[in-house]
């Protein structure tokens, strides 16, 4: 080899060399001086970091989807039964605001909007098409803490066999449960018609089938006027009452003006508001305790015989 070869040689493995060098100490720059922080690549410097790091993902995953279950829970007593109010005391002066055939992009907004500003539970029976229509005002109506039960997929009145109200109620409990979380045990037959096959197999089911005591008759056909709405419910309410309205099915521009007078009325009785389940455990509990005072009990104080209308 010659010298002049042997001499571009020494200067190739001098670069090399060199060149290896400076990208080491780039790369030892980068890791102490914050820039891999700026590129994203930063773990964490502990394991209480990670831990840190674990608990706020487990926060926003509980965020997307939020642990209602225990909130829709019923008392076993009332499982597989028909309800129309629940037996308290006269001096249990609490009653049920529930709203049927949403959730709706306008009337379901504002009547969450009154109950936010009134601190008040609400329970919303959903009808399964309208959850798939308007998924985000029933992912709101979950995340502002109400209660949603099942009010079939379509509506539907008529006599159904077997297969045809297990499809209703199966496919609206399943799109509810995707939408937003909850596991409802909570069923409202559309109309109240309690023959047609869907009160029997939502009975089957577990649900607690949900009527209502009071009624404010904003779905009437010639649907009365805001007092007069009002007065429906003011007048005959008692402890225990569970109230119908509507947030879907139609224009309940009505519903939405009545509302607030209606609480305002309904406080200054000395009501105050809970959701269907705490309406149902309150009887259960005050049962217990019953039958805890006094192990007779007759069929008629049992809490599964409810008085109907």
């Amino acid at each position: 080899m010659s010298s002049r070869k042997l001499s571009l040689l020494l200067k190739l493995i001098i670069i090399t060399l060199v060149t290896g060098a400076g990208s080491l100490g780039i790369s030892l720059l980068l890791a102490t001086s914050g820039f891999e922080h700026l590129l994203g690549n930063i773990k964490p410097k502990s394991e209480s970091g990670k831990a840190r790091q674990d608990k706020l993902t487990s926060a926003s995953a509980q965020n997307i989807s939020p642990l209602t279950n225990q909130m829709n829970a019923i008392p076993k007593p009332f499982q597989g039964t028909i309800v129309y109010q629940a037996k308290l005391k006269a001096n249990d002066k609490v009653i049920a605001l529930t709203f049927d055939d949403g959730p709706g992009p306008k009337n379901t907004a504002q009547i969450l909007e009154i109950l936010k500003r009134n601190d008040i539970k609400a329970t919303f029976f959903m009808i399964g098409q309208m959850v798939k229509y308007f998924p985000q005002v029933a992912k709101q109506v979950a995340a502002d803490g109400h209660v949603i039960g099942n009010h079939t997929w379509h509506h539907w009145y008529f006599q159904m066999d077997g297969a045809t109200a297990a499809s209703e109620i199966d496919r609206t409990a399943d799109i509810i449960y995707k939408t937003t979380g909850e596991k409802t045990t909570l069923f409202r037959p559309p109309g109240g018609f309690l023959n047609n096959g869907l009160a029997q197999y939502a009975k089957n089911q577990k649900y607690a089938v949900m009527m209502w005591s009071e009624e404010s008759g904003d779905a009437e056909r010639r649907s009365p006027q805001v007092p007069m709405l009002v007065k429906n419910v003011l007048k005959h309410v008692k402890p225990g009452a569970i109230v119908l309205m509507h947030d879907g099915g139609g224009n309940r521009s009505r519903s939405v003006k009545a509302l607030p007078e209606m609480i305002v009325g309904l406080k200054a009785q000395g009501y105050r508001f809970v959701t269907i389940p705490q309406l149902l455990e309150m009887q259960a509990e005050e049962q217990h305790l019953a039958q805890v005072a006094s192990p007779t009990v007759t069929k008629d104080e049992h809490p599964n015989q409810l008085n109907h209308q």
